[in-house]
Order: structure tokens, then C-alpha cells, then sequence
């Protein structure tokens, strides 16, 4: 499945992506935002995170993990609707909103208008509510759940077993 915007198409990944997406985490600067805050050191770890994008994305007909493109032009980042882990101590079933973008596509607004499209994608197949959480640190993605129109839930540990800044969006 294929999404377009004004500016961006939005894609699943495929194996011929993995040049980029190693490019992208291998940056300290962007992967200090993402999982465990390593950047990757192999091309190899790109081609077993793309493998397993199916199996994070679940089985919601709303979710999955999109690369995203300029239109006419070269790759910018991905973004994501998943089902977002709970920490031990809570039993919860959300849907996470998510993005990464290479440095050289920071500032110009891609991830606020990728994310956009999956909200109005989430939404449109029944999902109640989405989440999305930050390091605490990350003030380029919290301007983005802002800019989404996201309420700041404030400091939580409900999921990932860490305490993050999370933000809620309701449908409109």
C-alpha cells in the first residue's frame, strides 16, 4: 500500500532499502532517539530490522512501518502506526505513532506531514487513540506530537519498561 501526500510518498520498506536505512542509524543523532539508543555498525542489522518490520507493525489493518520519500526525489525516513509495548507492570493494548528522518530532512516539516497521513489512516480504520512517546530529551519529536495536535500526557513508564514523555491524540 502506497501513500501520497503533497510532498512525500509513503511506502512499505522492501530489501533494496537497506542502504538507506543503515545510512540513517547508523548516526548517532538518530539513533540515540530509537530503540536502544545504538547506532547501528553493520548494513546487515538494516536488512534484519526491515525483515522484521511485519511482525512490529502486528495485524491492525492501520499499522505499519513506512519509508518515506520525497516525491521526484530521494528517501527521507519512516514513519510508523504499531502496537506499542507495555512495560511489565502494566497491561495495556495501544497503538504507537512514530518517526525517524535522516538529518539532512530535519526542519522542513516531512515527519509532521508523513505522521499526518497515518493519523488520518489510523482513524479512518477504527483506532480509538493513538500514543506516541519521547526520550525525554527529544524536543524535535515532541514539537511534532504539538504540531499533530497530540495532548502532553507528561512523564509515564506505562510502556517499554522506561520513563518517557507520551502524547495522546483522540480522532477529531
Amino acid at each position: 500500500m502506497t501513500i501520497e501526500t503533497d510532498r512525500l510518498i509513503l511506502r512499505p520498506f522492501d530489501a533494496d532499502d537497506a542502504d538507506f536505512l543503515f545510512d540513517m542509524f547508523r548516526r548517532p543523532e538518530v539513533a540515540q532517539w530509537s530503540g536502544t539508543g545504538a547506532a547501528m555498525v553493520h548494513r546487515d542489522e538494516a536488512v534484519a530490522r526491515i525483515a522484521r518490520q511485519p511482525e512490529r507493525a502486528g495485524d491492525h489493518p492501520a499499522a505499519g512501518i513506512f519509508h518515506v520519500s520525497l516525491r521526484g526525489g530521494g528517501p527521507l525516513g519512516m514513519v510508523m502506526v504499531v502496537p506499542i509495548p507495555s512495560s511489565a507492570t502494566y497491561d495495556r493494548r495501544d497503538m504507537e505513532i512514530g518517526w525517524n528522518f535522516h538529518p539532512d530532512a530535519w526542519g522542513q516539516g516531512y515527519a509532521t506531514e508523513a505522521a499526518t497521513a497515518l493519523v488520518d489512516r489510523a482513524f479512518a480504520a477504527g483506532i480509538p487513540e493513538l500514543y506516541a512517546v519521547t526520550d525525554l530529551d527529544n524536543a524535535a519529536s515532541q514539537g511534532v506530537c504539538r504540531r499533530l495536535g497530540m495532548v502532553d500526557l507528561g512523564l509515564r513508564r506505562d510502556w517499554y519498561d522506561l520513563e518517557l514523555r507520551a502524547f495522546r491524540l483522540d480522532p477529531p
